[in-house]
């Protein structure tokens, strides 16, 4: 386990700025900072099986250009990789194509369906966690049995949490704009139920368990009370539920997402999340989709949005600038905190920004297939110019344009 300062050190270490800048590969007048790469927990490369949505070599490009150099890809893809073959079909595309770390999760049950576990022990070794990821763990029993499993093989259990019974249809918050606008909600319940069924089963089996893309308040003080019991339980938040909420919404896709954004009170009590340390880790959830699925509305389009490209520079603009979040706790939720929970190296990769610069986002020059953002023309601060993954420059920002 290596803490933060300690990885910005190295980080420090490998970059020379002076020595790129006389090389061409950072512009001269620029005062920049030094980040070890970040790490998401939570993206969709949508490879194998999915390709016109995204691919190994557009996401980890994606993720290169917002300062990533670590990612783990969720095992929703066809095939699902639950056993040794299916996961091999991933590996070799990784292997061939990518331009970060890439570290993929193996299913926890047989193509995500929640019913036969999956090869647990053949995929242990090869994957960074267990998950279903788009789909929650329905039965108890079947939830107990992956926990006990995964703990006899020393891996997470990483769970999106959602009853499906109490989802009714509903495709946004069930709140105040679904209400106004006539659109089917989702209930909070459905996320923060599921979460105290595991956190019980987790306290009971002893499994180290991360909850995904948290998004209630609810959520927050079931964590927040688990770990003060001794459970053994880590979980993440996505920058949007962070810097946005119902009141934003928009009749249009790029708002559409699973969990969907909540009310005010519940970013709020997010916030509170990370300063307090019961969120210890903020991932994106990068789920691109196609333009054309992604034009048909809230009630039309598929769940997701983009995020790699945008994290850093949306969290940075919004809660470190104001004063609302320190940059040394955003830093640990993007460096530190996902690679220790995780047990992911961190060698001497880094990021290099210019914090002062301020631009407007613009989905036609993201580097992933996904052009589905709510933080489109927003303006922001702190722009990557460069990211080094391996001794490798993955990622350097054209100054000719």
């Amino acid at each position: 386990m290596i803490d933060l300062r300690t990885q910005i050190e190295l980080a420090r270490a490998a970059c020379d700025v002076s020595a790129l800048k006389k090389k061409g590969a950072l512009p001269a007048f620029h005062n920049y900072s030094v980040f070890p790469g970040f790490c998401d927990l939570h993206v969709h490369f949508r490879e194998p099986g999915f390709s016109y949505k995204e691919t190994i070599v557009t996401g980890t490009r994606a993720a290169a250009r917002g300062g990533y150099t670590a990612v783990c890809t969720m095992p929703n893809l066809d095939p699902v990789p639950d056993c040794i073959a299916h996961l091999s079909a991933q590996e070799a595309l990784i292997a061939r194509d990518a331009v970060i770390h890439v570290y993929p999760y193996g299913a926890i049950t047989v193509g995500e369906k929640g019913e036969k576990l999956a090869d647990f022990a053949a995929l242990a070794p090869r994957v960074c966690a267990f998950s279903d990821d788009g789909h929650g763990v329905q039965q108890d029993d079947r939830m107990e049995a992956a926990m006990r499993l995964a703990k006899q093989l020393g891996k997470l259990i990483v769970a999106h949490c959602e009853v499906n019974e109490l989802l009714r249809g509903g495709y946004i918050h069930d709140g105040a704009y679904a209400r106004a606008h006539g659109h089917a909600g989702i209930c909070s319940e459905s996320e923060w139920r599921q979460i105290e069924r595991d956190l019980n089963l987790a306290a009971k089996t002893g499994c180290g368990y991360h909850v995904c893309h948290i998004s209630c308040k609810e959520s927050v003080d079931l964590i927040r009370q688990a770990k003060r019991t001794g459970v053994d339980v880590s979980c993440e938040t996505a920058p949007h539920y962070l810097t946005l909420d119902e009141r934003d919404l928009q009749e249009d896709g790029r708002f559409k997402m699973n969990p969907p954004l909540r009310a005010p009170e519940d970013r709020e009590a997010l916030i509170e999340g990370v300063l307090d340390g019961t969120i210890e880790v903020i991932a994106t959830d990068h789920a691109p989709h196609s333009p054309e699925e992604k034009a048909r509305g809230l009630k039309g389009s598929p769940f997701g949005i983009v995020g790699l490209e945008t994290a850093f520079p949306i969290l940075y603009t919004r809660l470190v600038r104001p004063g609302v979040l320190p940059l040394e706790t955003l830093l640990r939720c993007l460096i530190s905190n996902p690679r220790n929970r995780f047990g992911l190296p961190i060698g001497a990769d880094y990021s290099v920004w210019d914090l002062n610069e301020r631009y407007e986002i613009d989905p036609n020059r993201f580097a992933s297939k996904g052009r589905a953002t709510p933080f489109a023309g927003e303006a922001v601060f702190g722009k990557c110019y460069l990211t080094v993954c391996d001794g490798k420059i993955v990622y350097q920002e054209n100054t000719n344009e």
